[in-house]
C-alpha cells in the first residue's frame, strides 16, 4: 500500500516557516497598535494570506509537481512579470534566510560566547543539511520542532500569561488613546509571519494533488495564527508598553526583545524556556524558507535531482544569505519590514491574477476541473488591494509620512 504522507506533518512544515519571523517581530512591530488593533492585524492578514496561497495552488493545475512560480508566471503572465516575480521571491526569501543566520548567531553567541559570526556560520552549515537531503527530512524535523516549540511555548507562556496584567494588556498605565493609526505600519511584518508562499509547491509535489495540499496550508496557517494571539497577549500584558523603546531603537532585535521580556520575568527556568522558543521557531522558520526558496531555485536554475544538483541548489539558497549576515548585519525587524513590503507581489498581486488566468482558460475550454480557491473576481481584487495597501503602508513609514511608535 502505498504511503501517504500526514497532514499533520504538511501543516507543521507551513507553521514553521510562518512561526518565527513573525513571533519574534510581531511584539515590537505592534508596540504601537498594542493589542487589540495588533490581534486584529494579524486574523486579518492570516485569512488573506491563506487564500492568496491557495489561489496559488489552483494555477498549478496541470502542470507537473516538481514546476514552482518561475514556469506557471511564465507561462501565464509572461517574461517581464515573470522576470519581476523572480527577483522578488528570491530577495524575499534571502533576506529571510539572511534575518534567520544573524539572529540565530546571535542567540547562539549569547549562550555559547563563540561568536555571532561563527555561530551564524555552524548554524547555517549544520540545518541547511536537512535541506539539501529532501523533504522528508524537514518534514520530519518540522514536527519535533513544532513539538518542542510546542512544549517551551506552553511553560514559557504559562509563566507569563499567570502574570498577564490587565492594566499593561490594555495599557491603562498610558496616556495613549490613539492606537488605530499605528496598526498600518504593523501589516508588512504581520504579512511575512505568513510568507509560507515559498512552499506551496514543495507542498503539492509532497502530496501529489492539490485538495490535501490545501488543508496542510490551512492548518498550518490556523496554528500560527493561534501561536501568535497567544504571544501577543502574554508579551503586552506582561512587558509595559514603554518599554518597548529600547528594543525598537535596537531594531527590533531578538535578543533585544528577550532581554527586555528577561527583566521582567521573575522566573530563570521561564526565561529559559522563552530561549528555546526562540531558537526553536528560528530553526523551523529557516529550514521552512530554505526548502521552499531551495525548491523554487531548483526549478529557476533547472537544476535536476541528484546530489550534485542538489549541492548545486544547497549553494545558490545558503550561501549568499550566510555571506551578507557575515558582512552586513542590520535590524532583524528591518529585514521583516522590507521582506513584506517586497513579499506583496508574490502573495498577494502574482497568486490572484495567476487563478484569475486559470479560470479565464477554464472558462474557454482549455483547462480542467479540479481545485479551485474560494471567492470569484472581488476575492481576486480584494487580495490585490491587500497588498497593494501593505506595500504601500511600508513605503509611506520608511518616508515617515505614518504615525511610528518609538516608545
Amino acid at each position: 500500500m502505498e504511503h501517504k504522507p500526514s497532514l499533520v506533518g504538511g501543516a507543521c512544515i507551513i507553521a514553521g516557516v510562518c512561526v518565527g519571523a513573525g513571533m519574534l517581530g510581531l511584539p515590537s512591530a505592534g508596540a504601537g497598535a498594542w493589542s487589540l488593533w495588533s490581534m486584529l492585524a494579524v486574523a486579518l492578514t492570516m485569512v488573506v494570506m491563506t487564500i492568496s496561497g491557495w489561489m496559488l495552488l489552483e494555477s498549478y493545475k496541470g502542470y507537473p509537481l516538481r514546476v514552482s512560480f518561475d514556469t506557471v508566471t511564465r507561462d501565464l503572465l509572461g517574461e517581464k512579470v515573470n522576470a519581476l516575480n523572480n527577483l522578488s521571491v528570491y530577495f524575499v526569501g534571502g533576506i529571510l534566510l539572511y534575518a534567520y543566520i544573524t539572529s540565530a548567531g546571535l542567540i547562539i553567541d549569547g549562550m555559547t560566547g563563540m561568536g555571532s559570526h561563527w555561530s551564524s556560520v555552524l548554524f547555517t552549515l549544520v540545518f541547511s543539511v536537512l535541506v539539501w537531503h529532501s523533504t522528508r527530512a524537514v518534514d520530519r524535523i518540522s514536527v519535533l520542532l513544532v513539538i518542542l516549540m510546542g512544549l517551551s511555548f506552553v511553560f514559557g507562556i504559562s509563566g507569563l500569561s499567570m502574570n498577564i496584567r490587565l492594566d499593561l494588556l490594555l495599557d491603562r498605565v498610558g496616556s495613549e488613546t490613539h492606537y488605530a493609526q499605528y496598526a498600518l505600519v504593523m501589516l508588512p511584518v504581520a504579512l511575512t509571519s505568513f510568507g509560507y508562499h515559498h512552499s506551496v509547491s514543495s507542498m503539492r509535489a509532497y502530496y501529489g494533488e492539490e485538495r490535501r495540499a490545501s488543508r496542510a496550508i490551512l492548518g498550518g496557517t490556523v496554528i500560527a495564527l493561534t501561536f501568535y494571539l497567544i504571544w501577543l497577549a502574554s508579551v503586552f500584558g506582561n512587558l509595559p508598553r514603554s518599554e518597548f523603546g529600547p528594543v525598537i531603537a535596537e531594531g527590533g532585535n531578538v535578543d533585544a526583545l528577550l532581554k527586555a521580556l528577561g527583566s521582567v520575568i521573575e522566573s530563570q527556568a521561564v526565561a529559559n524556556a522563552l530561549n528555546a522558543f526562540s531558537m526553536a521557531a528560528i530553526l523551523s522558520s529557516f529550514i521552512g524558507v530554505g526548502l521552499g526558496v531551495f525548491d523554487y531555485l531548483a526549478d529557476l536554475f533547472k537544476f535536476d535531482n541528484s546530489r550534485a544538483g542538489r549541492a548545486k541548489s544547497w549553494g545558490v539558497t545558503f550561501l549568499p544569505p550566510l555571506v551578507l549576515s557575515l558582512l552586513f548585519p542590520f535590524g532583524f525587524l528591518m529585514a521583516i519590514g522590507y521582506a513584506g513590503a517586497v513579499a506583496t507581489l508574490w502573495t498577494c498581486i502574482i497568486p490572484p491574477l495567476l487563478a484569475w488566468k486559470v479560470r479565464k482558460a477554464a472558462r474557454n475550454g482549455n483547462q480542467g476541473e479540479g481545485f479551485r480557491a474560494p471567492g470569484g473576481i472581488l476575492m481576486i481584487v480584494l487580495v490585490i488591494l491587500f497588498g497593494v495597501l501593505t506595500a504601500a503602508f511600508h513605503l509611506l513609514n520608511m518616508a515617515g509620512l505614518l504615525p511610528a511608535y518609538t516608545g
